[in-house]
């Protein structure tokens, strides 16, 4: 056998060495490995979330007996508060199978945020706010009270300090256009000054119990999911 078979076989003893090497030291399986990643799926699955040589009762979950279990907790709804055979309750369900996606809470919960957006607008003066919310004779009645505390140049200190309540009060179906009459009482804190700083309405720091009740409509054909103040009334 000459130099260079000897060499070779030099050389693949030494290759062999190494990946038995690396073998022993990557190639196991020891079963503390986590397979990779899922981009699509965030969660963790249980087999990702095991020790390495689980006992078996490691693998028993155990689950509330009947009795000690605890209820359900029922959805509170608007709808808990209305008299089944009242006119509202058929005004409701009218509405409802007129349009099968009306949901009384869903529309309550957004009626309480357009009540805040549209106080603090009105206070503020911001009518691009107040325009897709209020149909036009409403919005036309609001803008008025705004010019005229512009051209009197009084300004409005407004802080609106929470909602205490929301109560349907009547629903109707005229047609294709259901109507939604809420009562909103609400504390607020306003005072109107005038140019020279002068309160000439309100109170400043002082808060007050005010209710609205506002009457919203919708075309129930309409691709426009959005309901308009249609009326509004008030008292302090």
């Amino acid at each position: 056998m000459g130099s260079a078979e000897i060499e070779i076989l030099f050389l693949a003893g030494i290759a062999a060495f190494i990946g038995y090497r690396i073998y022993s030291v990557l190639g196991r399986r020891t079963g503390n490995e986590r397979p990779p990643a899922d981009p699509i799926s965030r969660r963790e699955s249980v087999e990702q979330r095991r020790p390495a040589s689980p006992k078996a009762e490691d693998n028993v979950v155990s689950l509330p007996r009947a009795r000690d279990a605890a209820p359900p907790r029922k959805r509170h709804s608007v709808m808990n508060a209305i008299d089944p055979n009242s006119a509202l309750a058929d005004g409701i369900n009218a509405i409802r199978t007129d349009d099968p996606g009306f949901d009384p809470d869903a529309f309550v919960d957004g009626a309480k945020v357009a009540h805040e957006m549209i106080v603090k607008a009105f206070a503020d003066g911001d009518r691009d706010t107040l325009r897709p919310l209020l149909a036009d004779d409403v919005r036309e009645g609001f803008e008025g009270v705004i010019a005229s505390r512009e051209r009197a140049g009084h300004r409005v200190e407004f802080a609106f300090v929470g909602l205490k309540s929301a109560t349907l009060e009547d629903a109707r179906l005229r047609g294709r256009v259901s109507e939604i009459t809420v009562k909103f009482v609400s504390e607020l804190i306003t005072a109107t000054r005038d140019a020279a700083g002068a309160v000439v309405e309100g109170a400043a720091g002082v808060v007050r119990e005010v209710t609205d009740v506002w009457t919203f409509a919708r075309d129930t054909r309409s691709a426009d999911p959005n309901w308009k103040v249609v009326a509004t009334a008030g008292a302090a």
